[in-house]
């Protein structure tokens, strides 16, 4: 793009010419940094697609085709596919509107082409390029200060607030900002070549941690798939000795294949995406689709200070008049040399912002510097003096405010002292244009304090009431760190400095960690020890940041959270982005992935029930050698039966703590529902099958009848067999039945509407599970009425048989049951009760 003139200086020999500019740029020197992470779309494609739940999948899929079982192949791949794009879509759209963020909030630079100022973008610096650097520019490269003399606030590098003195000769690094004075710098290393690039180089890997869930979903995943092997293995081998047809085997294989619970894999992808896009609305941007999740586990919560709790800003808190003047003709002094300065820096803007004065030709000026720690104004209205309490002490007349300056520092707060010179014509600057002091008459203590954020006192609060520990982690002085915390409403207690951590073991480290809330003059090193130490002692971590310093404390924790007007590399390794810089966000996110922990924690319960159920039903009829007790197109019913629920219980979920003792939870749950279930189905079965083959066989069946059941099986009556087929098909419509509408009562043990059915919980209030269920019941009775319906899942039409059976056994079920979870009958049976 063409560069905007948009100031002249005067002819130098520094910089390039843009023809000189553009040839550089076309060799690889332009200031293009490699991105913060590696995840771009193809590599968020890859590790979405091929994760472990869809290589299970597809590996299933692959079986099933290789036996022929093309619908139920693609039924399998097809939801591992669309896991996958669920979780890749939701990541891209995450990265995407980070860009458009990113390219909204990027700046640009002056450099100096062809002996003028022009405005770049910062990609479009080259090597060899003269950059021309004032108050609040960014530092975008490294080099030396070839002319002038600035401040640089380093705080997205170190950590450290204060601003630096470089003067010519001094390097810039890429990341810090002007805070003061003006220059210009040589672009010496760019890109890749920068500081912050280098320093970022180990966090430049894309890596996530696995969530407690997923881990207890994988595990569950992979103990059905060891019994289902072991399960499919068993009654192959019967069927091979038996003589069973292929179709037969490959049926068989099919509905054992069943038992994987797909389902379950394609809720866990969909919450997650809905808690992504909820959290997003709330200021969140999730880039791991698991985060939103993963924060719901978060115990303790390690933030820096400047950027994330303050805005970076500081903002007036008191003028105190120590001198003659009252406090309204200070106020009036102060205010107009701010606003007078021609090196305006942070104090000033705070100053300006909040005093009433006019801006005046300046005669005379010291700018503040670190070294000299003051600054000085000449204006019509005469000179006032700014500068630090111990940096004026030896020029100030009559008795010093030290008690009113020690109050208010050991508050944290940035105490300044206002003065005057007791002879208003006296110089400034030596005879060798050296600042130097007059003796000066103290006017007031001007006071500041870092600006917080608006609501980090409530965000505070709310964690503390969550029971999430907050810990402050800084580069600035402990003690100013530890009043900020006490601001925020944190009880900081004392505060450690980062030299202390340095000579402890991991033991030690650990012991200091856990008793303290605040750390100061950390370097990101420590920062990272500190999060990998509460990893330790088994804390998850949620680590807040917004600079380059900040990077590898956020890989190493559980959840990296990044501020968005933070360092570009912060952002790319960050789980979660705060579009608004408001670390309030992560209360709702929190709230959310707690959320989602319930509703598929209570989803769980219904899959596994449901697994559990068919795999004992299939065990004990095969045993019983009354035929298999399934078909594929019967097993298309947990769509009704397990899906729609489970979507249903998880978006009306509510939020709670994430019960560490889940899959105890699960089996105290699901072990008496599939037992009782299980033996409930297994009665229908023998039942009905036992009577269809006396009552078929016997001879005495209507015309109509036998006409039906030879349309069910592809049979004709005049054959070997018939009577067992017509009794299968009529046993397995009794079982489908039987165990459908026990999932649909299910609901009521996991969400009881009223105390008379509170077995296994106890009632929350919510109507709409128990509506559902009467929805459900009433949608599958009638699907047992419509000829296509029962024709596409393989049951027989709706008959007198079918229901006299199994109403009867479903009400003895529920009282099974009931009593079963009232009484923990499977706790005292392996006497794990409690003791009365």
């Amino acid at each position: 793009m063409q560069p905007t003139r948009t100031e002249d200086r005067p002819a130098t020999s520094w910089g390039l010419t843009q023809a000189e500019a553009q040839a550089r740029y076309r060799r690889g020197e332009g200031n293009t940094a490699p991105r913060g992470s590696t995840r771009g779309y193809a590599r968020i494609l890859r590790t979405n697609v091929f994760n472990f739940f869809n290589t299970v999948l597809f590996t299933i899929g692959a079986a099933l085709l290789a036996l022929g079982r093309y619908n139920d192949a693609v039924t399998s791949v097809g939801l591992g596919l669309v896991n996958a794009a669920i979780n890749a879509v939701q990541e891209i759209r995450a990265r995407r509107k980070l860009d458009r963020l990113q390219l909204l909030s990027r700046g640009r630079v002056t450099v100096v082409r062809d002996g003028h100022d022009v405005e770049v973008v910062p990609d479009e610096v080259v090597r060899g390029d003269v950059l021309h650097v004032r108050p609040g520019d960014q530092v975008v490269v490294d080099g030396p200060l070839l002319e002038g003399a600035v401040e640089v606030d380093e705080s997205l590098l170190t950590g450290e607030s204060e601003a630096l003195p470089r003067r010519a000769g001094d390097d810039l690094l890429s990341g810090s900002f002007c805070a003061g004075g003006g220059g210009w710098q040589l672009a010496r290393d760019v890109g890749a070549a920068s500081y912050a690039s280098r320093l970022t180089a180990d966090v430049r890997r894309a890596s996530t941690d696995t969530t407690p869930l997923q881990r207890k979903i994988a595990f569950v995943v992979r103990l059905v798939m060891v019994l289902v092997a072991l399960m499919s293995a068993t009654i192959l081998l019967q069927a091979a000795l038996e003589g069973f047809s292929l179709v037969r085997v490959v049926q068989t294989t099919a509905v054992l294949s069943g038992l994987v619970p797909y389902g379950l894999f394609f809720l866990v992808a969909l919450a997650y995406t809905v808690g992504a896009a909820r959290s997003a609305r709330d200021g969140a941007l999730v880039q791991q689709v698991n985060a939103v999740e993963s924060i719901s586990n978060v115990d303790v919560v390690c933030t820096d200070k400047t950027g994330t709790l303050t805005t970076g800003r500081l903002t007036l808190a008191e003028v105190l008049p120590v001198g003659p003047l009252p406090a309204a003709e200070v106020e009036h002094l102060v205010g107009t040399a701010a606003r007078s300065t021609a090196a305006a820096n942070l104090t000033t803007a705070a100053l300006a912002a909040a005093l009433p004065g006019e801006e005046l030709p300046v005669r005379e000026e010291v700018p503040f510097s670190s070294a000299l720690r003051w600054s000085a104004v000449r204006t019509d209205d005469g000179v006032l003096v700014l500068g630090a309490p111990d940096s004026l002490a030896p020029a100030l007349q009559g008795a010093s405010p030290t008690d009113a300056v020690a109050a208010r520092t050991g508050q944290g707060l940035r105490v300044l002292v206002a003065a005057r010179p007791v002879d208003p014509a006296a110089p400034l600057r030596d005879d060798g244009g050296r600042p130097r002091l007059p003796a000066l008459e103290p006017l007031a203590l001007v006071v500041l304090a870092d600006e917080l954020r608006p609501g980090v006192p409530e965000t505070v609060a709310r964690f503390a009431a969550d029971g999430v520990d907050l810990k402050v982690v800084s580069g600035d002085d402990p003690r100013t760190v530890a009043a900020l915390a006490r601001q925020a409403g944190l009880a900081a207690g004392d505060p450690v400095a980062g030299a202390e951590l340095d000579a402890l073991s991991d033991a030690e480290i650990d012991a200091l960690v856990a008793r303290t809330a605040v750390f100061g003059r950390i370097a990101p090193e420590q920062k990272e020890r500190l999060v990998t130490s509460l990893r330790r002692q088994g804390r998850y971590v949620a680590m807040i940041g917004d600079g380059v310093n900040d990077a590898r404390a956020l890989k190493a924790a559980q959840v990296g959270v990044a501020m968005r007007s933070g360092s570009a590399v912060t952002r790319d390794v960050a789980d979660i982005v705060l579009t608004d810089d408001d670390i309030g966000a992560l209360v709702p996110a929190q709230r959310e992935g707690r959320r989602i922990i319930t509703g598929i924690g209570t989803s769980m319960q219904v899959f596994l029930a449901r697994v559990g159920t068919q795999g004992l039903v299939i065990v004990a009829v095969t045993m019983l050698g009354l035929g298999f007790p399934y078909s594929p197109a019967q097993v298309g019913l947990t769509l009704l039966t397990v899906g729609v629920p489970t979507l249903f219980l998880t978006t009306w979920a509510r939020p709670q703590r994430p019960d560490p003792h889940l899959l105890t939870s699960l089996w105290r749950f699901v072990v008496p529902a599939m037992v009782v279930t299980a033996a409930g189905g297994v009665a229908v079965y023998a039942t009905l099958y036992t009577r269809l083959v006396e009552v078929v066989g016997s001879g005495r069946t209507p015309a109509e009848v036998v006409a039906q059941f030879e349309s069910y099986t592809g049979v004709s009556s005049g054959d070997v067999g018939f009577a067992e087929a017509a009794a299968t098909i009529g046993a397995q419509t009794g079982l489908s039945t039987f165990v459908s509408y026990a999932a649909f009562l299910l609901i009521l043990f996991l969400r009881p509407p009223s105390r008379l059915l509170a077995s296994w919980t106890r009632p929350d209030g919510d109507r709409r599970p128990a509506a559902l269920v009467v929805v459900l019941v009433v949608a599958f009775t009638g699907l047992l009425f419509v000829p296509a319906a029962t024709d596409y899942f393989g049951l027989t039409h709706a008959a007198h048989p079918v229901f006299s059976t199994v109403l009867p056994a479903l009400v003895v079920w529920f009282v099974l049951l009931s009593a079963a979870y009232r009484f923990r009958l499977l706790e005292r049976a392996l006497g794990l009760a409690p003791a009365a």
